[in-house]
């Protein structure tokens, strides 16, 4: 079922998300050869804790931190570690606060100190396929012309778009419906309609697009080893296009 939100609720959710985009930003700092996704969880947490809100991931279907921190070849729902991270990685640290019982998804991914012109190129176009999926986030369109943008994009570029996650909407629940594949053909899916929250998610790899989850059941990794990157927004649908929730302005 399509839950639709009332404009008093999608203002309680972007303030979730004015917390999760000012937390990236001061994650955006700390990202350096040396610290570890397990100091970057703790800070997370502790910064929505003193904002008033509180990690909806942690304890979710027994996942146990606050952010999932996926270095270079994970996809996603990596575990964060006491593994410094190195000159020439890249991580995404993906989380969603909870305030006051409404709730905001965002992830991003980060370049550590110089990465290679593959990684930046990786970084780059996933962050664009990201926006151009939000262009097509209209009234009267329909999900799958989010999908169908970010594939044609992400694939004019050479990179491969994972199909085993999607995006979702989103409310005082993490995962509602519809779900927001990142790929597929345009005029499919869901219509779009005013008062949907949804997240949109594109998770790009430099090879094939195939992923496997390691034996902790959570995180997900490139089959071949190669890199991946993830970029998430949470955006209302209105009558005047979409609200991104979790912009770090």
């Amino acid at each position: 079922m399509i839950i639709i939100k009332t404009p008093e609720q999608i203002h309680k959710m972007k303030k979730a998300g004015e917390i999760l985009a000012d937390c990236h930003k001061e994650i955006a700092k700390l990202i350096k050869p040396g610290i570890t996704t397990a100091e970057i969880d703790a800070f997370a947490e502790n910064y929505m804790l003193k904002r008033g809100a509180t990690p909806e991931q942690k304890g979710y279907h027994g996942y146990p931190f606050a952010t999932c921190a996926s270095v270079n070849d994970v996809i996603c729902h990596g575990f964060p570690t006491k593994t410094p991270l190195k000159n020439g990685d890249i991580v995404t640290i993906d989380m969603v606060v909870n305030l006051d019982g409404w709730l905001a998804d965002s992830a991003w991914s980060y370049a550590v100190g110089t990465v290679s012109d593959e990684a930046k190129k990786l970084l780059e176009i996933t962050e664009k396929a990201l926006y151009k999926g939000i262009e097509q986030a209209v009234v009267g369109n329909r999900v799958g012309d989010i999908s169908h943008a970010i594939q044609t994009f992400a694939e004019q570029e050479g990179l491969s778009v994972v199909r085993d996650f999607v995006g979702h909407a989103i409310g005082s629940n993490m995962h509602e419906e519809p779900q927001i594949p990142h790929f597929g053909p345009p005029n499919t899916g869901k219509r779009l309609k005013e008062g949907m929250v949804i997240t949109i998610e594109p998770m790009l790899n430099l090879g094939m697009y195939h992923a496997k989850v390691d034996m902790d059941g959570w995180t997900a990794r490139t089959v071949d080893e190669s890199l991946s990157a993830q970029y998430e927004h949470t955006l209302a649908i209105t009558a005047n296009g979409p609200e991104i929730l979790t912009m770090q302005k």
